[in-house]
């Protein structure tokens, strides 16, 4: 009975944990312009942002061509 309680709760931290990450928020932004380390983009709902805000950027993932035997 006692190991069901702990892992119960268990699940429910680990569930709270990984349900937080979800509500990150996601930006889709285009580069305008990169002068030496300032870049500037434009992004959709940019209205989330502030002034002093630490983000995230990750480069777009490349499609490469998928090779055959």
């Amino acid at each position: 009975m006692n190991k069901k309680i702990v892992a119960f709760a268990m699940a429910v931290v680990f569930s709270f944990c990984t349900a937080g990450l979800g509500f990150a928020a996601k930006l889709k932004c285009t580069v305008d312009a990169v002068d030496g380390d300032k870049v500037t983009m434009t992004c959709a709902k940019s209205d989330k942002l502030k002034k002093g805000d630490k983000i995230k950027v990750t480069p777009a993932k490349k499609k490469g061509a998928v090779e055959g035997c």
